[in-house]
């Protein structure tokens, strides 16, 4: 903390980032009496002397959900291990096609609080305590509140649109696009938004603002951008940089269009921000209570511990189609067993593993749906075939008639479909064609 003006300081650093004076505790000691210009030291005693207590709670807020999670997961302490997937998908990460298939939008807003491991939780609430406290500061808390939700939701939303398989399959598309539908969370989506603000407030308010906060902010944050994005790059797999950059360019936006609470000015804050800021703490609420609701659903994509250790191995596209593929032909052979043995008694079981087996993309899930109202349709009553031979389908009921027309077509869009996108999926090739949406 620097002693003039109360910013924050981070470890290692020589001088106050705001004001520019001596921090270091080395060194000749004349070095520790250089102070900034009046102007400089002035702004920042009356914009950092304000209360940040919404980054605190944030930060409270993403202690709390990393120890439940840990403690839920049964895990012993470790600082890089990671907390298994189905743990990270009960507590609302991120995963494209429960959103997709399932419809869970909350998905969209409880990442933004959900971390990895201990390691990623302490990297982020670094830089939540170092970057926080000044947003807050110069915005207000209302305002800080607001940026820290919607930039959030930004970059989980870029993290959900960047799933593309068929783009990702090169080193600089791979920086942005993803070839596998993985779980995802973390802050740091939300924390480039905070550092999107900063930086364009300090461009847009340039003239008016000393020295010493146009060397912290605008122009004197690019070495920092600039280096995250090279490590972004170099970890391109394991850091999920389309959420970065989502939250970025949506916390530059925030600050093109939302001015700040100037040095002088009264507390007050407009109706529009307070309703606004309910709203998002609202919001949250919501969000944790349908994880809440959902927390012992049945996991997607095998994500299930009691799976075999080569099953876990297996990459998650591939796991995917096996369940799929299984529940697909489960259902085939009770409508066989429906239609010819006239025995219904293995639908009700075929249509419950079809509904719980995954929505690959948008094909197989019509062809899933489409199955399912045949299997539906062959539990059904049907109607005595006209007089003649039982095995010619002409003297059959024109509902019978119609319904072993529908399976021929099925059968036929089901085999082209296990020709061409199936193939994605199954590891039949090295790159993946299609988008799982």
């Amino acid at each position: 903390m620097c002693r003039n003006c109360g910013a924050i300081v981070g470890g290692g650093q020589l001088q106050c980032g705001v004001c520019g004076t001596e921090v270091s505790g080395s060194g000749d000691s004349r070095r520790r009496t250089v102070t900034a210009d009046p102007e400089t030291l002035s702004f920042a005693r009356a914009v950092l002397n304000r209360p940040y207590k919404f980054t605190l709670v944030l930060l409270c807020a993403n202690v709390f959900f990393f120890t439940l999670m840990w403690q839920t997961s049964g895990m012993g302490f470790s600082l890089m291990n990671p907390l298994p997937g189905n743990i990270l998908v009960a507590f609302g990460a991120k995963l494209n096609f429960l959103i997709n298939d399932q419809h869970q939008w909350w998905r969209f807003v409880a990442p933004m609080f959900l971390h990895i491991n201990l390691v990623h939780l302490l990297v982020n609430m670094y830089s939540l305590w170092n970057i926080g406290p000044y947003v807050e500061k110069l915005y207000g808390s209302a305002k800080f509140l607001v940026f820290w939700v919607l930039t959030g939701i930004a970059g989980v939303v870029a993290s959900y649109l960047t799933v593309r398989p068929s783009l990702g399959t090169n080193a600089v598309a791979g920086f942005i696009f993803k070839q596998f539908d993985t779980p995802s969370a973390g802050a740091s989506g939300a924390i480039f938004g905070l550092v999107g603000v900063l930086f364009v407030f300090g461009i847009k308010f340039r003239n008016e603002l000393p020295e010493g906060f146009k060397r912290a902010f605008g122009t004197g944050l690019l070495p920092v951008i600039l280096m995250n994005l090279f490590l972004g790059y170099m970890l391109r797999g394991f850091i999920d940089n389309a959420a970065h950059l989502g939250g970025f360019f949506a916390g530059a936006l925030l600050a093109l269009v939302v001015d700040y609470r100037r040095p002088g000015e009264n507390s007050s804050v407009a109706t529009v921000w307070r309703v606004l800021q309910a709203v998002a703490i609202a919001v949250v609420i919501v969000c944790f209570v349908k994880v809440g609701q959902h927390l012992r659903d049945p996991l997607p994509v095998s994500l299930d511990p009691q799976q075999t250790q080569a099953d876990q191995n297996a990459p998650p596209q591939n796991r995917a189609f096996v369940l799929y593929a299984e529940a697909l032909t489960k259902a085939q052979e009770a409508f066989v067993v429906a239609t010819m043995d006239k025995n219904t008694s293995n639908i009700d079981a075929a249509v419950k593993q079809l509904d719980e087996s995954p929505r690959l993309n948008q094909r197989s899930g019509e062809l899933k749906d489409k199955l399912k109202a045949l299997l539906l349709r062959a539990k059904e009553p049907q109607p005595a075939p006209s007089p003649g031979s039982a095995s010619d389908k002409v003297n059959l009921a024109p509902a019978q008639q119609q319904l072993f027309a529908d399976w021929s077509d099925w059968q036929k869009e089901y085999n082209q479909w296990l020709k061409t996108d199936a193939r994605t999926f199954s590891g039949m090739n090295d790159l993946q064609t299609e988008s799982p949406k």
